[in-house]
């Protein structure tokens, strides 16, 4: 018997780690958390990713407009263009990874999302994983914009909202959500709770002493080349 796919609810990351691509294949529809609130300080999964820096793992960063008063949600954030962060982000990609293996084959792809950017935070991470999970040959049909769900709450009863409202009765989460998730409120709801246990897989990294997991989905399409990453990530979603 084939098991009902979840659904899987998540914010627009830049550049995504890879447990934010096993959730898209293990997901029958995704939803793409757009209009929940920015934080209002510090940096945030939707503007910066780690990647392989001097044999470190370090934070790639987006730098985004902070003079406004109030609150704005994550699709009103709008990117500083002002200094040329793509240019700079881009290059230390370059200077990092060019003695990667399949470095020719994929810094063409970055160099064109990376000299292509937006205004728009949400707009471009939306191009950017389209741009990608294409790539991956992940299908995109099952994305669905949260700005476009009639729903209401918070937290928790936001999830468990979206959810009914999609008139479906389970979900997926990642293993963070223990932190803030109120489990009892999704039975109580009739609603089945299905945990990633994503597993990271282990490939090569040519500029480490060891594997350093939890990198942009970048490091493993230099260091793996398009047709193994593929393999990676399906292998991983059979797994489980």
């Amino acid at each position: 018997m084939i098991q009902e796919k979840p659904v899987a609810i998540h914010q627009p990351s830049f550049f995504p780690w890879l447990g934010f691509f096993d959730k898209i294949i293990r997901s029958e529809i995704f939803v793409i958390l757009d209009d929940v609130q920015f934080p209002k300080k510090g940096g945030y999964w939707a503007n910066r990713v780690k990647i392989i820096i001097a044999g470190r793992d370090e934070w790639l960063t987006m730098p985004v407009v902070r003079s406004y008063s109030g609150l704005r949600k994550i699709n009103e954030m709008e990117i500083d263009n002002s200094g040329k962060w793509n240019e700079k982000a881009l290059k230390t990609i370059e200077i990092n990874y060019h003695k990667a293996p399949f470095f020719n084959q994929i810094f063409p792809v970055l160099n064109d999302l990376f000299s292509n950017v937006e205004n728009n935070l949400c707009n471009y991470n939306m191009k950017v994983i389209n741009t990608l999970c294409n790539i991956l040959e992940i299908s995109t049909e099952k994305f669905i914009l949260s700005s476009k769900i009639k729903k209401d709450g918070k937290g928790t009863d936001l999830l468990i909202s979206i959810v009914k409202s999609l008139g479906k009765n389970s979900y997926m989460c990642g293993g963070g959500a223990s932190k803030y998730q109120e489990d009892e409120k999704f039975i109580v709801n009739g609603i089945k709770l299905i945990y990633q246990n994503f597993r990271h897989p282990v490939y090569r990294q040519f500029n480490t002493v060891s594997f350093i997991p939890g990198l942009s989905v970048v490091d493993m399409l230099m260091n793996c080349g398009i047709e193994e990453s593929r393999k990676l990530i399906n292998a991983e979603f059979s797994a489980n």
